[in-house]
């Protein structure tokens, strides 16, 4: 039995990628502990603070020579993983090398460190579905900039949008988050070397010069400061992953509504067994949109978890940093899953631009209602077209006419203005136009995650 559905044999695949679940596993964790421990031990023989066949000896163990269910019995004791860690460590060093083990550091030192080491290995998954991603929908939305469909606000029919329109704005808004990516995990993925209470103290003066040399061997940027207690940027890699998520969501909503029975003008890519019934042979559930919504769901709460943990107590709290444990490594599985769904809906969704005109006469002429008060304004006056248009759109509810007949029914507004309100042309050159803008940005962010996300 699992306690999370991330890490449920069930449910886990659907939840999150294979990849990302090997980044947080158990024995990926150990090894991260292994090479932060080894980088220690380097870092303080080339400045003359410990042997030098330290971090060697200490590279040469192999995560699996840990016995993790020793590990974890032990760890209910102490409290933390590290204390059982260092302790069957240092009984494979040689007994004048395991003297020096971990010199100076203290547990949160070695487990965000490691953390560190695993971040950056998870952002570069996203990086790469990210990508994807966001290349599918920018030749989605390229392809169909001129496919007119119905625009929506407050769930009704609008005015006419067109689908390229549609998706160039969920491009837009996963760009505004993935540029935001390398920043994010250059402010997370840091070395932290502080010790007991943030100074570093068995160094003396020489403090920042073993934490900045522990820095450069491990190969992460050095905290200026002990950031045991500064977990701003926990928290921001936290609300990054939720914002992404909501992101996601935005076009999974979308989706899940356009694949609906009574719209049906966009449906997932269908494969053989797929999004199911156990009842109903029929079906054909939105399995991609349910992944990315749910994710977006329970993200928010993980994200507030680690937003408490910024009122972290004097130099080291008790529970929040513990807190960080179940909410990190959680956000990062449910961004898995969700890009990797997402990806799935950007390269594959199934566009029926023959649903999409159909649905555009549903209403009976109603879209183009503005565009009517519009044309007619010059004849008529401002407010009296509107009014006469209000009258109009009244008669389509009530006596299932067209718009345009309803307002020919006087036989007094010219024919030629009528033509120019209900053409479709002016809609779809306007949303076309913001297409290429959108994605110029799209092609930023793109850019810029191949410069320095991965």
């Amino acid at each position: 039995m699992t306690l999370s559905a991330l890490d449920s044999a069930l449910t886990g695949p659907l939840f999150s990628s294979a990849a990302m679940r090997a980044v947080f596993d158990d024995r990926a964790r150990i090894a991260d502990m292994l090479t932060v421990e080894a980088a220690l031990a380097r870092a303080q023989a080339g400045l003359g603070l410990a042997p030098t066949g330290l971090g060697d000896a200490v590279a040469a163990v192999s995560p699996d020579a840990f016995d993790l269910a020793a590990l974890g019995r032990e760890t209910a004791h102490a409290g933390v993983p590290s204390i059982p860690f260092l302790k069957a460590l240092r009984a494979m060093l040689p007994a004048d090398l395991a003297g020096d083990l971990h010199k100076g550091a203290t547990t949160q030192d070695l487990l965000d460190t490691a953390q560190a080491l695993a971040l950056a290995r998870a952002f570069a998954l996203l990086a790469a579905d990210l990508d994807a991603t966001l290349a599918g929908l920018a030749t989605l939305a390229e392809r169909h900039a001129r496919t007119p469909c119905a625009g929506r606000t407050y769930g009704q029919h609008a005015t006419p949008v067109t689908f390229g329109f549609k998706a160039a704005v969920w491009a837009a808004g996963i760009a505004d988050i993935a540029a935001e990516l390398p920043a994010v995990r250059a402010g997370v993925c840091i070395a932290s070397l502080a010790g007991p209470a943030g100074t570093l103290p068995a160094f003396g003066a020489r403090a920042p010069e073993v934490a900045d040399a522990f820095a450069r061997e491990i190969g992460l940027a050095p905290a200026p400061i002990a950031a045991h207690a500064r977990r701003a940027e926990v928290a921001r890699a936290g609300t990054w992953l939720a914002t992404l998520l909501g992101a996601l969501a935005k076009m999974a909503g979308d989706i899940a509504h356009l694949a609906s029975t009574e719209v049906g003008e966009a449906a997932e890519p269908h494969a053989p067994g797929r999004g199911g019934s156990s009842a109903m042979p029929h079906k054909r559930n939105p399995v991609s949109c349910t992944v990315i919504l749910a994710a977006a769901s329970a993200a928010r709460g993980h994200a507030a978890t680690l937003l408490e943990g910024m009122t972290a107590a004097h130099e080291r709290p008790a529970g929040a940093w513990h807190a960080e444990w179940h909410a990190l490594p959680t956000l990062f599985g449910l961004a898995s899953g969700a890009l990797r769904e997402a990806r799935t809906l950007a390269e594959g969704l199934v566009v029926d631009a023959a649903a999409m005109a159909r649905n555009l006469d549903v209403t009976r002429g109603l879209l183009f209602a503005d565009a009517a008060a519009a044309a007619l304004a010059s004849t008529l006056g401002a407010q009296a077209a509107e009014a006469r248009v209000t009258a109009a759109a009244d008669a389509v509810r009530t006596r299932g006419i067209g718009l345009r007949a309803a307002l020919e029914e006087g036989g007094d507004l010219p024919a030629e203005a009528l033509d120019r309100a209900f053409d479709l042309t002016p809609y779809v050159a306007a949303a076309a136009a913001f297409v290429p803008r959108a994605l110029a940005q799209v092609e930023a962010a793109r850019a810029d995650l191949a410069e320095h996300g991965r």
